[in-house]
């Protein structure tokens, strides 16, 4: 497919004339466009669903979950890897993201490195990418040469592969196991997929993570129980959680979050057993 003919890469007409707005002109032109991004998402919701389920089943057999893309992609997929220890108190094995280029391109572009599909499969054997482990493979044009190496690798040695993307019928979509493709249409800066294609990336990427982490356990109602506590904001949230699952006072989840360690989960345990 002609880069011209992608979605993401046409002329939005609303915006248009976006460079001679006012200045509440210009931002409400991108807010309407933003609107559009939750219905997007909500298209896909089933596919959304399947690649939760599978991720958690990975995790439950002792697999890990590896995102990999390109640019702002790469960069969304580290972003979500990277929230999940402190949210969830996993460890930083579990949940990895993979950029071309590698760190200095999560700052600064890495000419070329989008365009090797040779180096993804050296980057995922590096971390030892196993059949047992599963790979989303995230690029918004779905035609990213790193990415598709990647998923073909997956492939290869028999691990499951989810591709998001976000233009119809992408090439991406057709050699994934779960394809999840919020047609998110123009960007309000023609090409500019950080925008709407960016935001719904991340929403995908956010139900993603966290719907795995609640199938395995590692949320009580809709508390964060396994945030790990590492300064004074997150000590204070870990407080309110214990109190707000046990209805104990502040006194009492201070003490037992001192006996657990810090965990919320284990003080929320201890309170509950001595309860009987």
């Amino acid at each position: 497919m002609d880069f011209a003919m992608l979605t993401t890469e046409q002329r939005n007409p609303a915006t248009e004339n976006i460079d001679k707005c006012s200045t509440p002109e210009m931002l409400r032109l991108i807010n309407e466009e933003d609107k559009k991004v939750a219905a997007a998402v909500e298209k896909v919701l089933p596919e959304i669903s399947r690649a939760v389920d599978l991720i958690a089943e990975k995790f439950s057999g002792g697999g890990r979950l590896f995102y990999i893309g390109a640019g702002t992609s790469g960069r969304l997929g580290v972003l979500d890897a990277s929230e999940c220890p402190p949210t969830f108190g996993v460890n930083l094995e579990l949940v990895q993201g993979i950029i071309a280029g590698g760190e200095i391109a999560l700052r600064n572009a890495v000419e070329g490195a989008e365009d090797d599909p040779e180096l993804a499969k050296k980057n995922l054997a590096e971390k030892n990418f196993c059949a047992g482990d599963i790979l989303v493979g995230i690029a918004a044009s779905g035609r990213t040469p790193y990415v598709f190496g990647g998923i073909n690798f997956a492939k290869e040695i028999g691990a499951a592969t989810v591709g998001v993307s976000c233009v119809e019928n992408s090439e991406l979509a057709k050699i994934c196991d779960i394809a999840i493709t919020p047609v998110t249409g123009p960007e309000s800066i023609t090409g500019s997929t950080r925008m709407k294609a960016g935001t719904a990336t991340k929403m995908v990427l956010n139900m993603l993570s966290t719907g795995a982490m609640i199938k395995i356990g590692k949320v009580y109602g809709n508390l964060m129980v396994d945030v790990t506590a590492t300064n004074e904001k997150l000590r204070d949230r870990a407080k309110r959680i214990v109190m707000t699952a046990t209805g104990c006072d502040e006194s009492q989840a201070v003490n037992f979050l001192k006996k657990s360690g810090g965990s919320a989960k284990k003080a929320i345990d201890f309170i509950l057993k001595m309860r009987g």
